[in-house]
């Protein structure tokens, strides 16, 4: 070999392994072929059992003659309406607060139909329940109360829900040892006396007072218990 032959790279062992190690690392694995799943099957078999009824002809366009979905049935129809998100923001809220001066609580149904007709009774009465600060508004049946008055009953009943340990999501709610309802005995302790001389009053529908829930009930049994009346 002369010196001006070039010099052959010596062949290292390891190197060449490292290599084909790195190759077959590149090279895309086979995809494996497709196993159909026994689970899926026996759910497909189930859904023909038990999904397709005679006598529901509509069940014949959900599920596939071989027991899948037919996805096509589940989309929304073309041209249909994206449904509208609603916010409850200070206008709502103003509306129903003089919904509630208007019809009393309760009424939720006309409220809805004269101020939010986007807002279903029940909405309402959720809402409500925040205003007043009271889980159960059976006392506040038919009460009817401004911007101001819900405030001072909201604050009644949290200071009552957090001194027992029963405020919670922002309502008085009832507590199994009674202490809720002898703290609004104790609140309003000529609730009796007025229950007494109210009866039949109309004028006590719209009182605002602190012991106006009192007032309104003036049909009940006598064995009823304390707790059942105020929740």
């Amino acid at each position: 070999m002369t010196s001006d032959s070039p010099m052959e790279p010596s062949s290292n062992p390891d190197v060449e392994l490292l290599k084909q190690e790195e190759t077959q690392e590149d090279a895309p694995s086979p995809k494996p072929e497709r196993v159909f799943d026994a689970r899926q099957q026996r759910i497909n078999e189930l859904r023909l059992k038990f999904c397709m009824r005679d006598e529901f002809p509509i069940t014949k366009n959900m599920i596939h003659p071989d027991g899948t979905l037919n996805q096509d049935y589940f989309r929304p129809p073309k041209g249909a309406k994206a449904e509208v998100v609603r916010k409850w923001t200070d206008k709502e809220r103003e509306l129903l607060i003089k919904g509630i001066e208007r019809f009393g609580i309760g009424h939720f149904r006309e409220i809805s139909e004269e101020y939010l007709p986007s807002w279903s009774g029940n909405d309402l009465r959720v809402k409500s329940m925040r205003l007043v600060g009271r889980q159960n508004l059976q006392l506040y049946k038919d009460w009817k109360g401004n911007e101001q008055d819900m405030a001072r009953e909201f604050e009644l009943n949290k200071a009552i829900g957090l001194k027992y340990g029963a405020w919670k999501a922002g309502t008085l709610v009832a507590d199994d040892d009674g202490l809720v309802a002898k703290a609004i005995e104790e609140q309003w302790p000529n609730a009796g006396k007025a229950i007494a001389t109210a009866a039949g009053s109309e004028e006590n529908s719209s009182v605002s007072t602190p012991c106006c829930r009192e007032l309104l009930i003036v049909n009940y049994s006598s064995n009823v218990s304390s707790s059942s009346m105020y929740f």
